[in-house]
């Protein structure tokens, strides 16, 4: 009634097939290196990358400087003094009084003063 199949090749590969299968589900399809014995107990994480900034925006209005240049009028002038005895030499005197920069001279004082 029933026939049998001539050929058994098919069968012999499906059998293969199911074997390597299962051989691979038994052990897993990636190789399982050895575990390191610790030696310490403390636990050093791996050094992640630490990346520089990079920032939307200036922190400062005005860049600094690498090298010693020459004075901007703000780096001369940096306020006008504003105290009663200041008060007093201008009405006096006809004369303005400023806070100036350490590195400013007299005569880059009175340009940036006319500017």
């Amino acid at each position: 009634q029933f026939k049998m199949a001539k050929s058994k090749q098919p069968v012999v590969s499906a059998v293969k097939k199911a074997t390597a299968a299962k051989k691979a589900v038994q052990q897993g399809s990636f190789s399982h290196g050895k575990s390191r014995i610790r030696t310490n107990v403390q636990f050093h994480g791996p050094k992640t990358l630490i990346s520089g900034r990079t920032p939307k925006f200036p922190k400062r209005s005005k860049p600094r400087r690498t090298q010693p240049e020459e004075l901007d009028a703000s780096d001369i002038i940096i306020h006008p003094l504003t105290t009663e005895s200041a008060m007093k030499k201008i009405e006096d005197n006809n004369t303005l009084v400023f806070i100036v920069g350490k590195r400013s001279t007299k005569p880059a004082i009175k340009l940036a003063v006319k500017r």
